[in-house]
């Protein structure tokens, strides 16, 4: 009786072990929910007339035009705008799955950053690896936009609002 006495305290103290792991990461959510609500991304259009700040979320910040871009054809100031905060709004998801990744780490076998990149990707019809403060290629005239949102009742969207609740 003694060695399955000894196994399962070995057990309950294993157990007692990985609590006390899973507390210490948790205990850091708090602050990166700090860090992400305090993010921003500022990008800069490369004719530079368009400046463009997202922060955590997605949310545009800000919009700034300089008196150049009173000189540029209606229709390309739009699509220089929409680039830019595309590339904006991209960058801050960029750095909101970077720490998302530096608190949980590999805790549960998922690079966020990666998975942000791959759906940009996806979406934007980029290369997965490529950094958001780069120029982006434009898509072609006449091409059909790409997909936006999943289909009512998708399984795949999670996008259901925030997951970070502020406490």
């Amino acid at each position: 009786m003694s060695a399955q006495m000894d196994e399962l305290i070995a057990q309950f103290q294993n157990f007692q072990y990985k609590v006390r792991q899973a507390e210490a990461r948790f205990a850091g959510v708090g602050d990166m929910q700090e860090r992400i609500a305090r993010l921003e991304t500022t990008v800069t259009s490369p004719d530079g007339t368009v400046t463009v700040t997202a922060g955590a979320g997605g949310t545009v910040t800000d919009l700034r035009l300089t008196a150049g871009a009173t000189r540029v054809e209606a229709g390309q100031l739009a699509a220089t705008i929409m680039d830019t905060i595309r590339r904006a709004v991209a960058g801050a998801a960029q750095q909101q799955a970077a720490v998302v990744d530096e608190t949980f780490g590999d805790a549960f076998g998922v690079d966020v950053s990666a998975r942000v990149r791959e759906a940009q990707a996806e979406a934007f019809g980029t290369a997965a690896a490529e950094p958001a403060s780069e120029a982006q290629p434009r898509r072609p005239e006449g091409a059909p936009r790409p997909a936006r949102r999943p289909a009512a009742g998708d399984d795949d969207d999670f996008d259901q609002g925030p997951i970070l609740r502020r406490s």
